[in-house]
């Protein structure tokens, strides 16, 4: 039995809505793609959004970072705010505010409309990504809830490397406007397909702030969340600025970046299914390979990327390590935290956020300090401390003792069968 389904068969969950099952799931993969697609869009299209508004492109960069910190806050708020409410309405009006968000986006005549809109979009993205994680335990028998949620996750994989490709694609055949326009229909017909095929998921108890807050004193939770940010701060300082590094450093034409993009898009697809396979098995070794892999890939760009062979052949490297990030830190926090799906979610997205914001955020101070060569050097170390983080840190497997008020004291690895509150 692998360390997902273990934590999963704890749980003590009544299936619901089992009826619809893997056609719920697959609606729910469809939300967390089309809320992350929505948030990294513009990574693809700074160049010609600033050139549109006026701005730099460190200043265009500010409608990733905004969005990351206002999704990193709305993940843990809107799960605690929404209390008992069905899941489901709430699912559908977030996902209608999205595609509202994407339209304004599209129609944002100068910079700051464009950051109001974004701002709008962390909202729904920080609140679907938080609430979709923990679901997939009342869509489908016991037996199938780890791959159920591998499924819902790589919505976020897939979106991480094809949502920017896609987007640049789209920017460069009808203008960087017609990609949000075609993320905001999508996000409506998200909307509709989680309407019709989820089934009614009344909550099961309210997240309370005292649970959220408990599972900081987990030091295996800590670690996980430590290299959530390194790993995540480390791939977007670098990645934020790819379009740019594809042109000067590599010496890419316009015509060959969406390309590059889209090679870098499949390969990090087949990254997020095998590093999936090896978390569902050993998360710590999963990320121990995936940590590494990508500190050197983004670190050897300026030196082995000065060409365009060179460049492509990392993008691949960088694309299978960056694939399995979501999923595979996603495994250990569900190992470690199996009884409080949705506070361990909302505390995953909030970090995980807050670290894309920081890391666009340091990464356009590196470009405009240092250059992009600086910027490539900063995303390796990052990514080389989150290495350090997880073979020092505490993993699944240890335990942990949680003291204070409402703790329960001792909370268990994968072999535990008591109960954690949350």
């Amino acid at each position: 039995m692998t360390t997902i389904e273990q934590a999963a068969g704890r749980g003590g969950e009544l299936v619901r809505g089992a009826g619809r099952g893997w056609p719920a799931v697959v609606a729910l993969a469809a939300a967390t793609f089309t809320v992350v697609t929505s948030e990294m869009l513009p990574v693809g299209l700074l160049t010609p959004i600033g050139s549109a508004l006026g701005v730099t492109d460190g200043t265009a960069g500010l409608t990733l970072t905004v969005t990351g910190v206002v999704a990193a806050l709305a993940a843990p708020a809107l799960t605690l705010a929404v209390g008992r409410a069905d899941r489901r309405v709430v699912l559908c009006a977030l996902m209608a505010m999205l595609a509202a968000a994407n339209l304004l986006a599209a129609y944002a005549p100068v910079f700051g409309v464009l950051l109001a809109a974004r701002v709008l979009v962390g909202l729904g993205m920080g609140g679907v990504w938080a609430l979709a994680a923990g679901l997939a335990v009342r869509l489908v028998a016991r037996r199938s809830v780890g791959a159920a949620t591998s499924l819902i996750f790589s919505g976020v994989a897939v979106a991480s490397v094809l949502g920017v490709p896609a987007g640049t694609l789209t920017g460069e055949l009808g203008g960087w406007r017609a990609a949000f326009v075609v993320v905001g229909v999508l996000s409506a017909l998200v909307a509709v397909a989680l309407a019709v095929l989820l089934p009614p998921l009344p909550a099961e108890g309210a997240v309370r702030l005292g649970g959220v807050l408990r599972l900081f004193r987990d030091a295996r939770v800590r670690t996980g969340l430590v290299v959530v940010a390194l790993l995540v701060a480390g791939h977007f300082a670098a990645y934020t600025y790819v379009r740019p590094v594809l042109e000067e450093v590599s010496g890419a034409g316009p015509e060959l970046i969406s390309t590059l993009l889209l090679v870098y898009g499949v390969a990090g697809v087949a990254g997020n299914f095998l590093g999936g396979a090896g978390a569902g098995r050993s998360p710590r070794g999963t990320l121990l390979v995936l940590s590494g892999v990508l500190a050197g890939a983004v670190s050897l760009v300026p030196v082995v990327g000065a060409g365009v062979p060179g460049a492509a052949a990392l993008l691949v490297v960088w694309g299978l390590a960056y694939g399995g990030v979501s999923v595979s830190t996603q495994s250990w926090l569900m190992a470690v935290a199996p009884e409080a799906r949705e506070a361990a979610s909302a505390l995953f997205v909030g970090v995980f956020n807050a670290a894309i914001a920081l890391g666009a955020f340091g990464g356009g101070r590196a470009v405009d300090g240092w250059g992009l060569v600086g910027v490539l050097w900063l995303g390796g170390a990052l990514a080389a401390g989150a290495l350090v983080a997880v073979g020092a840190g505490r993993g699944p497997g240890a335990t942990s003792r949680v003291r204070g008020p409402g703790a329960t004291g001792r909370i268990r690895g994968p072999e535990a069968t008591g109960r954690a509150r949350d």
